[in-house]
């Protein structure tokens, strides 16, 4: 009888423990729903393909265990050896721009998690992925043969030599950030073929896409974009470098802009995730030059913002000061108390990891332009900065220009 008993209990556990797989199956499933419409969809990209990728790949495998319940959020989330996964919209967006089709073989740049080639695996033939950090391109090609992904191929080395052996591609994706596209990969690209590839500064980069027509590049700027630094010798050859000792907004009167043909406004030059804003060419009635950042949102807790990332070292710079001119209408907190039109600097460690939240703001109400400011205190342990300006899950207008940061001593006075 006792036996029995146990035999009973032992099929029991397992019924439920498979109940209890099967539950988080499932809601996994349905975060993933709520992402592509509230982060993808809305944010703008349009390609059925894409969009049923990004439902179906579980991001969740490709990050640690610890930020498993944040992995269907539209963020950037640690993977080890101060790498991240991009954040859904991003790695959405590219593989829009890519335009993956079924008979194409596709070169990957940057593995990280192995998220990108998972996500591109249901919609090209081939794609081989390669990760200059060996301990994430291992744990990424462990990943990628556990779910089943067989058209994935992933190896360790330098990226920026690709891959000569499986060229040419019909397809080059680039999730790293250099100053200028690598030369292999230009001569390892089909004709006709196109690449994706964000370059620029540490800080300031550009995605662009680029077609290869005759032997030559075309070229075509799409958004300013962020990803982090890369490892190797890429990185370490760097021509232009950010002072980390003289922290400052770039393109902070927004006068800077990305035009493109297939788009009705341009975009902020050197302002990337985007929800909800706008360009304002009014001169009229910005306070300076003719343009200016107009944010609007009717739904409470809805994204609306714009961010910019920007090197600063806690060691060397013990305070910001934190300046704009901002003009309100309607201005209402949302539903949490993080929610409100406001400029939030949030800084990181060496690691990445967040470390403090300061902020400027928030704002309510109506009110006409005015000059606002605040000194902020920033931690030692700060290597670098994330600027969000924008309602933040607020709603009504909010207008922003003139926007600046610069290093003071902590005790200067306003």
């Amino acid at each position: 009888m006792q036996r029995q008993l146990l035999q009973f209990l032992a099929i029991m556990y397992l019924v439920l423990a498979q109940l209890h797989v099967r539950g988080i199956a499932a809601d996994r499933a349905i975060q993933r729903q709520r992402m592509v419409a509230e982060e993808i969809e809305a944010a703008g990209v349009t390609a059925p393909r894409v969009l049923n990728a990004m439902r179906t790949t579980p991001r969740h495998e490709f990050v640690p265990k610890g930020f498993q319940e944040q992995a269907y959020y539209d963020a950037a989330l640690p993977i080890g050896d101060n790498q991240t996964i991009s954040p859904p919209f991003v790695v959405a967006y590219m593989t829009q721009e890519l335009d993956p089709q079924p008979t194409d073989r596709v070169l990957e740049i940057g593995t990280g998690s192995g998220y990108q080639a998972a996500v591109l695996s249901p919609l090209v033939k081939e794609v081989y992925s390669i990760e200059i950090v060996k301990r994430l391109g291992r744990r990424a090609e462990r990943t990628i043969h556990r779910l089943g992904y067989e058209n994935v191929h992933v190896r360790t080395g330098d990226g920026y030599l690709g891959w000569p052996e499986a060229a040419p591609f019909d397809k080059i994706i680039v999730t790293c950030s250099p100053e200028e596209i690598p030369a292999p990969l230009v001569e390892q690209l089909k004709e006709g073929g196109r690449m994706i590839i964000p370059v620029g500064e540490r800080y300031q980069q550009n995605l662009i896409r680029v077609s290869k027509r005759e032997g030559k590049l075309h070229r075509e700027p799409l958004r300013a974009t962020l990803f982090v630094p890369m490892t190797g010798t890429a990185e370490q050859a760097r021509q232009v470098l950010p002072d980390s000792s003289r922290p400052q907004i770039t393109n902070g009167s927004f006068e800077e802009v990305i035009s493109r043909a297939d788009t009705e406004r341009p975009l902020p030059a050197s302002w990337h995730y985007l929800r909800q804003v706008q360009v304002a060419i009014d001169e009229a009635s910005a306070p300076h030059g003719k343009n200016f950042l107009r944010f609007t949102n009717t739904t409470s807790g809805r994204a609306s913002r714009a961010l910019q990332g920007l090197a600063i070292d806690g060691r060397r710079v013990s305070a910001v000061m934190l300046s704009a001119q901002v003009r309100g209408k309607n201005l209402q907190n949302g539903p949490t108390s993080q929610q409100r039109p406001a400029v939030l600097i949030t800084f990181y460690d060496q690691r990445r990891a967040a470390i403090d939240n300061q902020k400027l703001g928030s704002w309510e109400g109506t009110f006409d332009w005015r000059p606002v400011t605040a000194k902020l205190r920033v931690p030692p342990a700060a290597r670098e900065a994330i600027v969000r300006l924008g309602l933040l899950g607020g709603t009504g207008r909010l207008d922003v220009d003139s926007l600046t940061l610069r290093a003071v001593e902590l005790d200067e006075d306003q």
